[in-house]
């Protein structure tokens, strides 16, 4: 069978390439903390994979994917959804938001902060109780540079889709390593101190523009967002749509979660090894992708170890090594059920209750 060749002109001009679009996560598929259940905002807590809360006062609103059980837009089958849990007076050094900090490596190829500098092009779907101008910036890393934006919702509890385009900068420092290049800020309610004007470029810390609409300002508001897309060039392109095992991995590579199911029976291997003594159990375990940077290790509830008896975790030892890719060291248990010697293996029981984390993650 001859080989078909396509000229340029037979090819969709809306497509940039693959991963054309900087955010991960932005049709809010990915849960792995919170399982869809509501988090109560505080500042620099993470949500929805790769989405984080700024909030310079606690618990004054919640997040929470599929928030209020609204149809996502068509298309999507996710969203994340905040709810204001109070009618809260912003003062003038105040700030609340939703933020995606974006790895450098991944945005190196814009340029920014050369003359070579690249417009990107922001879209996204949001719907709110409110009705109004909101805001949001674009930051680098030191938050030297910003440059505040607005949109417009038009009616109340209705999908509406906003496309942003965004000069690139040509000066500041633009990391292009594996920290911080670019975040994105959508604005809850942010004070004079952090809001600049809209539609240019700043050496000043802003993190929404002047006069947008304050989210937590009414008690019980609701603003939704999903399929957020940060592309190159000026105009915008349907959402680039990616498998769920892809965007998972694409996660993975800041944050990793071992939990098992919400029955009594459900379990996740951690990693394997062998009880050192009959309390303790030296382990290796391998991350489902190479992560951003060495991670920092957590757990909560029941951790427990099994080989042949059983004993449940209550402190790590010492990790030997940790890196990008994998981690291994001693893990205390209690008990004395364990027998020096045998092959273990590492687990956790129950979603609701029990969790192995690897963070990895940038602000």
């Amino acid at each position: 069978m001859p080989l078909t060749y396509f000229q340029p002109s037979q090819v969709d001009s809306t497509f940039n390439g693959y991963l054309r679009n900087r955010i991960i996560n932005g049709a809010m598929m990915i849960d792995q903390r919170s399982n869809g259940a509501s988090l109560t905002a505080a500042n620099g807590v993470y949500s929805l994979d790769r989405w984080f809360t700024w909030a310079s006062q606690s618990s004054k609103y919640t997040v929470q994917q599929n928030a209020g059980g609204v149809t996502p837009p068509a298309g999507f089958i996710n969203y994340l959804g905040v709810t204001s849990s109070s009618a809260y007076s912003v003062l003038a050094a105040d700030y609340f938001g939703i933020v995606q900090p974006i790895e450098g490596i991944n945005v190196a190829d814009l340029a920014w902060g050369t003359a070579s500098a690249s417009t990107v092009t922001l879209s996204f779907w949001v719907r709110s109780s409110l009705t109004g101008t909101f805001g949001g910036a674009v930051q680098n890393s030191a938050q030297s540079r910003c440059y505040p934006f607005t949109y417009v919702i038009n009616g109340a509890n209705t999908w509406e889709y906003k496309t942003i385009s965004i000069p690139g900068d040509t000066s500041g420092t633009w990391l292009t390593t594996n920290a911080t290049g670019i975040r994105l800020v959508f604005g809850l309610g942010v004070g004079s101190t952090y809001s600049g004007t809209a539609g240019a470029w700043a050496g000043t810390q802003y993190i929404s523009a002047t006069g947008a609409t304050s989210v937590v300002g009414t008690n019980g508001a609701t603003w939704y967002v999903t399929g957020v897309q940060l592309e190159d060039g000026a105009v915008a392109t349907p959402f680039e749509r990616r498998q769920i095992t892809t965007e998972l991995q694409l996660c993975q590579r800041y944050f990793v979660q071992w939990t098992g199911d919400s029955s009594a029976t459900g379990f996740a291997l951690i990693g394997t090894g062998y009880s050192s003594s009959t309390t303790s159990m030296v382990f290796a375990a391998m991350t489902p992708t190479t992560m951003r940077s060495t991670p920092t290790l957590t757990y909560a509830g029941t951790i427990s170890i099994i080989d042949g008896g059983s004993a449940a975790v209550t402190s790590f030892g010492s990790l030997y090594k940790a890196s990008p890719s994998n981690f291994w060291g001693v893990i205390n248990a209690s008990g004395g059920g364990l027998t020096l010697g045998r092959g273990a293996v590492l687990y956790t029981q129950n979603a609701t209750t029990s969790y192995f984390r690897a963070d990895a993650e940038i602000s």
